[in-house]
């Protein structure tokens, strides 16, 4: 379980490439400074995907990648905080 507590959580669950970033660049413009967004997929792509965009994008920092499983399926939580 990841030590970061999130303003906002996003659900990209069912997405695929690029759906959750997309989403997320939206989500995150919605940020003020320092707050932290949580971003929750069931895309594997989604690791690579994001870290990606958020090392690529200003203003942004990935905090932390994790994944989990539920119900069999897995998870994965992104933790991007907007600068």
């Amino acid at each position: 379980m990841s030590e970061y507590e999130p303003t906002d959580t996003l659900d990209v669950k069912g997405l695929s490439c690029p759906m959750p970033v997309v989403k997320t660049r939206g989500a995150v413009d919605d940020l003020s400074s320092g707050e932290i967004l949580q971003v929750v997929a069931t895309d594997s792509g989604s690791m690579s995907d994001l870290k990606g965009w958020a090392d690529s994008t200003e203003g942004v920092s990935m905090l932390e990648q994790e994944e989990s499983e539920a119900g069999g399926e897995p998870v994965f939580r992104h933790f991007i905080q907007k600068e």
